[in-house]
């Protein structure tokens, strides 16, 4: 694939083949990471890699947070919400059946105008891993829903409090790849102003 044809396979990838992802693939997808473009060049980024039975207290963890999050979408059993609502649920609880997710951190600054930075910066780093999954035949999906359970994910991962949780991806080779959304504004006329 070339670099266009990389944005546009990526997808939100929540349903993964078990295998396992090898440590030399990881390495590149957090390579690609790690030479985002960042704020004064700081690279103010971190990155956890969590799997086996960390990996499996997260999903039991998200999984609560899922139920608790979904509750008003339980309308009736034989409801389309029912339905979206168990699958949330059971994707929650193991993470799409993803054999590893990375937690990406950055530092907390005191300071808004940096903090701001140092999360656009991590947001960029993020991106560059999802597409380097992508190239590599892997799928993550962005995530942010499990930071609803901070102070967990914080003790049982021993983050101390001057890291700030910027996202969270499973990462691992789909199991289903989705067909992708429109776009909201395919020709770009609403979103692009030209200035002269």
């Amino acid at each position: 694939m070339d670099f266009f044809e990389v944005i546009r396979n990526r997808r939100s990838i929540r349903r993964f083949k078990s295998d396992p992802v090898p440590r030399a693939e990881m390495l590149k997808i957090l390579d690609a990471a790690n030479w985002a473009p960042s704020a004064l060049n700081l690279q103010p980024w971190e990155f956890l890699v969590v799997s086996g039975a960390k990996k499996n207290m997260l999903g039991s963890n998200y999984g609560k947070i899922a139920e608790d999050y979904t509750k008003d979408w339980d309308i009736a059993p034989d409801k389309k919400g029912f339905m979206a609502r168990q699958e949330f649920i059971q994707f929650a609880n193991v993470y799409g059946g993803a054999p590893v997710v990375v937690v990406v951190l950055i530092e907390a600054h005191k300071e808004p105008r940096y903090q701001k930075a140092f999360l656009e910066s991590a947001s960029a780093a993020m991106e560059n891993m999802l597409l380097a999954a992508t190239a590599l035949g892997l799928g993550g999906c962005w995530m942010t829903g499990p930071l609803a359970g901070e102070s967990y994910l914080r003790e049982i991962l021993s983050i101390p409090d001057n890291r700030e949780i910027v996202a969270i991806s499973p990462v691992g080779y789909p199991l289903a790849v989705p067909e992708a959304r429109p776009r909201l504004d395919p020709d770009l006329t609403r979103k692009v102003s030209w200035l002269e």
